[in-house]
């Protein structure tokens, strides 16, 4: 079991580096921040790009892991982002991973809409995805790409040298539903989910807990069905999005992670305290919860 951090990108540098550098101190395996053009109810707040504040960590820190959570194709394009993520893995010295999802609705889905054009539906979302990742995933392994599809398109994309990791930089695939499944089997190296958003405001631990040995199951069943035995793909939890409240105290961590490690889960999220808001919590526990809540686990 490994615990990672997710600080969103709402500090101007002076501080956010701070931010970044307690999190190496503190021991975090990774440090991930949201790839959004703004979200949620921090939208009339500072809100900062994912690829520079990676780059600026990057810089800032030694150790720590680093990558998004997640980025999609609601505003990239995977040429583009290849070239960012080749760049962002150099600096780092080979530390970074990509968090990769479908996306949703909110500001990333409308922002670059035209007119009363309409965001994508969720299945379009899903077209989009199931060519953006294998697309991607050439992008980052070979030199010199050319590809058309139906939504995406390469000539002759030149990507040299690139990854630091060999063949390429990991991909932590976000995802609960079939199609989205079968990519996080064939191309991830990693799987991320929430857990299951209709059991947050009115479920139990003890519900979540069945939905998340549920999603599992599915992407073992999707790792056969593609011809992969996902049992060694990593498996990670961002959590803040069901029942539980494991940043209440250092027992009750001790105790979610516990049951989430026994379902399977190789990594835990925590996302850095925000005053003030959904994501407020008291910041002497989280840094406990850091370095002696792993080492309680039995």
């Amino acid at each position: 079991m490994r615990l990672s951090t997710v600080i969103l990108p709402i500090h101007r540098w002076a501080e956010g580096r701070k931010v970044w550098q307690r999190a190496e101190d503190l021991g975090f395996h990774a440090a991930y921040t949201y790839d959004h053009l703004s979200w949620r109810t921090f939208r009339d707040g500072p809100w900062f790009g994912a690829v520079p504040t990676l780059t600026a960590a990057a810089a800032a820190t030694e150790r720590l892991r680093l990558g998004t959570l997640v980025t999609s194709p609601n505003f990239r394009h995977p040429v583009t982002l290849a070239k960012d993520l080749i760049t962002l893995d150099d600096v780092s010295g080979g530390r970074i991973t990509l968090g990769i999802g479908a996306g949703g609705d909110g500001f990333d889905a409308t922002t670059l809409r035209r007119g009363d054009e309409a965001p994508w539906t969720p299945r379009e979302r899903a077209d989009h995805f199931a060519e953006f990742v294998p697309l991607l995933d050439r992008l980052l392994t070979e030199p010199s790409v050319t590809y058309e599809g139906s939504f995406y398109a390469a000539k002759e994309a030149r990507n040299v040298p690139g990854c630091v990791q060999r063949p390429r930089l990991p991909f932590a695939v976000a995802a609960t539903g079939p199609r989205g499944l079968k990519l996080a089997a064939r191309y991830g190296q990693a799987w991320v989910t929430t857990g299951d958003p209709k059991l947050f405001g009115t479920g139990t631990p003890a519900q979540s807990a069945e939905a998340l040995r549920g999603q599992i199951d599915r992407l073992g069943a999707a790792g056969e069905a593609v011809g992969r035995d996902v049992s060694g793909l990593d498996k990670i939890l961002l959590t803040g999005f069901t029942p539980d409240r494991p940043l209440e105290s250092l027992d009750a961590f001790v105790d979610f992670a516990g049951t989430h490690a026994e379902l399977g889960f190789t990594e835990i999220v925590l996302h850095w305290p925000v005053p003030g808001s959904d994501f407020a919590a008291d910041q002497s526990v989280f840094e406990r919860i850091a370095t002696e809540g792993l080492s309680q686990l039995g």
